[in-house]
């Protein structure tokens, strides 16, 4: 196994991934990754905000990148290492220590200068110390900015407070270093909070497992598992790796990966996934696949790619940003040394400059986007859906119209036997045994469906002999001493009479979309089967509830027969059809619908209708879980083939959408409002803090409410 120590450097043109600790704040993020591209030996790195993943190709070690983001405390460990790293508590924390002692030197400075008065010089000296004592992380990096010109939030605090110590406001600058220590403690919590939702996804699989090789029972570390190694999972344990259970019957708990509350039943052939849960019964589990190819694997994968994936909104937001800063930099310079040429009081305009460049920092901006997707599609991948990427989240809230194909999607995908017609002279019980046993050798997928229905109504079929397909038609054999036939309804006639009463039957039933076929003896008429691909059973709430979450056109796109089509149309109440669709056909239509409709989704297998749902706005796979082709392809994928999971989508991306945009407007309202103030000489230092600090909490708390959003 090979070990790779703290401290080695890689291999030049290796891509290593890391965990990051203390990420918190979006500008010193790209300063981190701009810090590190630096490193002369890195020929690129990718910094993901949202998941706190670290991609570098080139030579680095950890020492280095440490060293890269030393200015902000980051921590750095390997993506594939398992050890869980302690949570330091709130008050352990030397910046939150510092922050405390902060505190009560400001609170000694306020007892003191109540009693003797602001130019007390013992008063002076205590808030001096709060300053140096809470301020000696903000001052340091903020220094070493200031001579690079890099205006981050800790270079225009450094300036603030600097600044207000000068004009001799040393009870501000002491109050704004804590308020602003007590943001950054706030910020770097609430983001921990957002990530929760991808760490929780990490810690679900097992790091080792019981692996029966040979003879011999060994617990081997996930890494060194091979596909062929059989698991032995006991009742109550997780799976470590997805497989095929060789033995043993039980229920598992799909949730992690699926979104399903109920479990599973499992039984030999079936599939399981890493880090879902036995329940029941001992399992032996062959595996299918490495560690690093498993579902869950590649579930965080695509979640930290989603995340790391900037929505319009956030690329808008970010392009704003730039021209942003120097505009506020510019106010700033203009209100404290040209506004008091033509109004004097030098100390007060000074000092109301120094507040623009505090409530100008433009952290609550930047975070308004990154921290609402983050939050989403993290929610989304703990209920069984994963959204790959904030555009793709950004634009199924703007839906106007769903495309659904027909099989598997809004029906089971499997046909059933729905009616059986019987002539007078037959029993059901006989019509069923003898079409049976027609049928059992026949390979058509309605012969399964009697077959299934004959098993489910406990019917033995009788022994059928010289077994003949007729290509187009249907089927015979000798059964019995007679000539039993099963097809199509026009090939029987051809022989036998059907009574009028049965033909009025099979005409309503073939209104209703229902396949029907007929069974004969020799020129007798013996019966009619009807089989259909029933509806989902929750198709129809399913699309009610789309009707009331704003998506007004609802269409099925379907390579079967019109009345087919229309009949389940009907029974859904779906706004459209297009009938005999080839996959050629569905992507013309979809090509139709968005110069219709505008913004359109596909709901899809994934596999059949791949152009159509690369073609959509939106496309969505249906049963992603163990579906490489719809974990690859789709947009979305509902990993349970739960079409339940839709409508909770489109509200999940219409209240991110809807968040988005108030946390843009909370970013820059409350600044507006603070720089207003400069026109009465109003503006504090205090007021630009907290308005900063304001807009930052309300920014992240406002986005965390994607948290609770539940199916």
């Amino acid at each position: 196994m090979n070990i790779r120590k703290k401290g080695i450097a890689l291999k030049k043109s290796e891509q290593q991934e890391y965990r990051l600790q203390n990420l918190s704040c979006a500008s010193c993020a790209k300063k981190f990754e701009k810090n590190i591209q630096n490193i002369s030996t890195v020929e690129e790195v990718q910094l993901n905000f949202g998941a706190a993943k670290l991609t570098v190709i080139g030579e680095a070690s950890i020492e280095q990148l440490e060293e890269a983001g030393a200015f902000d405390g980051i921590k750095i460990k390997r993506a594939d290492d398992k050890r869980v790293e302690k949570n330091t508590p709130f008050f352990k924390k030397k910046e939150n220590i510092l922050a405390g002692i902060s505190l009560v030197f400001v609170l000694a400075g306020y007892l003191i200068a109540s009693f003797k008065g602001d130019d007390y010089l013992p008063a002076i000296a205590l808030f001096l110390l709060a300053i140096v004592i809470g301020g000696y992380d903000i001052f340091k990096t903020g220094f070493k900015n200031l001579f690079r010109l890099e205006f981050d939030m800790k270079t225009l605090m450094t300036i603030a407070i600097i600044g207000a110590a000068i004009i001799g406001e040393w009870q501000e600058g002491a109050v704004v270093v804590f308020l602003f220590a007590v943001s950054e403690a706030l910020e770097a919590y609430s983001m921990n909070k957002a990530r929760q939702s991808i760490s929780s996804l990490m810690d679900i699989a097992p790091a080792t497992a019981m692996v029966r090789r040979g003879n011999q029972l060994v617990e081997l570390a996930t890494e060194d598992i091979l596909i062929g190694d059989i698991l032995i999972v006991k009742p109550g344990q997780k799976i470590a790796m997805d497989g095929k259970v060789q033995s043993g019957i039980s229920s598992v708990n799909q949730a992690p990966i699926t979104g399903e509350s109920i479990p599973v039943k499992k039984e030999i052939g079936d599939e399981v996934f890493a880090g879902t849960l036995n329940e029941e019964g001992a399992l032996e589990i062959v595996v299918t696949k490495h560690v690093k190819d498993t579902t869950i694997a590649k579930i965080i994968h695509l979640v930290e790619e989603a995340q790391a994936e900037k929505a319009p909104a956030q690329k808008f937001v970010d392009q704003f940003a730039k021209y942003y800063t120097p505009l506020i930099i510019l106010i700033a310079l203009l209100v404290a040394f040209v506004t008091p040429l033509f109004l004097g009081d030098w100390n007060h305009w000074i000092y109301q400059g120094l507040a623009v460049l505090v409530v100008g920092c433009p952290c609550a901006l930047v975070i308004s986007t990154p921290v609402a997707i983050v939050t989403a599609i993290g929610n989304a991948a703990r209920q069984g859906v994963l959204i790959k990427g904030g555009v793709h989240l950004e634009q199924l809230g703007r839906i106007k119209a769903i495309a659904f194909d027909k099989t598997g999607t809004l029906t089971n995908g499997v046909p059933e036997v729905t009616n059986v017609l019987v002539a007078d002279h037959i029993t059901e019980e006989t019509l069923i045994r003898l079409v049976a046993a027609v049928e059992q050798s026949s390979q058509h997928p309605l012969a399964r469906a009697i077959l299934q229905y004959a098993r489910e109504h406990k019917v033995q079929p009788a022994i059928a002999e010289q077994f003949q397909s007729v290509t187009g038609k249907g089927a015979y054999a000798e059964i019995e001493g007679a000539r039993i036939s099963v097809g199509s309804l026009t090939w029987i006639q051809e022989t036998v009479s059907v009574p009028k009463a049965m033909q009025s039957a099979i005409s309503n039933l073939q209104k209703e979309g229902k396949s029907v076929i007929a069974a004969m003896s020799g020129e007798t008429f013996l019966g009619s089967i009807a089989i259909a691909d029933k509806v989902r059973s929750n198709s129809v709430s399913v699309i009610q509830k789309l009707r009331a979450n704003g998506i007004a056109h609802t269409v099925m796109l379907t390579g079967d027969a019109e009345p087919t089509a229309r009949a389940i149309a009907q029974e859904l109440q779906l706004t459209d059809i297009r009938a005999g669709l080839l996959p050629e056909d569905k992507l013309q239509a979809m090509k139709e619908l968005q110069s219709q409709y505008g913004s359109v989704a596909m709901v899809g297998d994934g596999i059949n209708d791949a152009p159509a749902l690369a073609n959509a706005t939106v496309g969505i796979a249906m049963g992603g879980a163990g579906t490489d082709t719809a974990l690859e392809t789709a947009d979305v994928a509902l990993m349970a083939d739960d079409l339940e999971k839709l409508p909770y989508t489109i509200r999940l991306s219409r209240k991110t959408l809807r968040i988005v945009k108030e946390n843009i407007m909370f970013a820059l309202g409350l600044k507006l409002i603070a720089l207003l103030l400069i026109i009465p000489g109003w503006l504090t230092l205090w007021i630009a803090i907290f308005a900063d600090m304001g807009a930052t909490l309300l920014v992240v708390l406002n986005s965390l409410r994607l948290m609770r959003m539940q199916k």
